[in-house]
């Protein structure tokens, strides 16, 4: 009997650990969400188009990632009123880093389409994904 019940403690243990997820997937995930609320909160008429990345190439990733920091630091609230919730949702997603593998990119932010911040933060939200 006790046997048994060392077994299922155990049996029960292990499968916790290797259903818990990973720092860096709550991190992505968390950052997912805030780029999702800021779709909704930001300013879309009179905004000033931001540069896009889309499909980077392997080499350009942090590139990319440089171009959609600067970019999200452009953006501005729909209202006055989300100021707080839209700058707590920068301050997040402007978190996201890249590591550099050491390949040189030919690519610069400015060789980017110009597009609207709706979908612009669609871009980013394909990168992380």
């Amino acid at each position: 009997m006790k046997r048994m019940i060392i077994f299922c403690m155990l049996f029960f243990c292990s499968t916790l650990v290797l259903t818990e997820t990973s720092p860096r997937t709550v991190k992505y995930r968390q950052i997912l969400k805030k780029i999702e609320q800021l779709e909704s909160m930001v300013k879309e008429k009179d905004a000033e188009l931001l540069h896009t990345p889309e499909n980077p190439v392997k080499g350009c990733l942090y590139t990319a990632v440089t171009c959609f920091q600067k970019g999200i630091q452009k953006l501005q609230p729909a209202s006055s009123q989300d100021n707080a919730k839209f700058a707590k949702a920068i301050r997040i997603v402007s978190r996201f880093t890249h590591r550099d593998s050491g390949e040189q990119c030919q690519s610069t932010c400015e060789s980017y389409e110009k597009k609207t911040p709706k979908h612009f933060l669609k871009g980013f939200t394909n990168l992380i994904q």
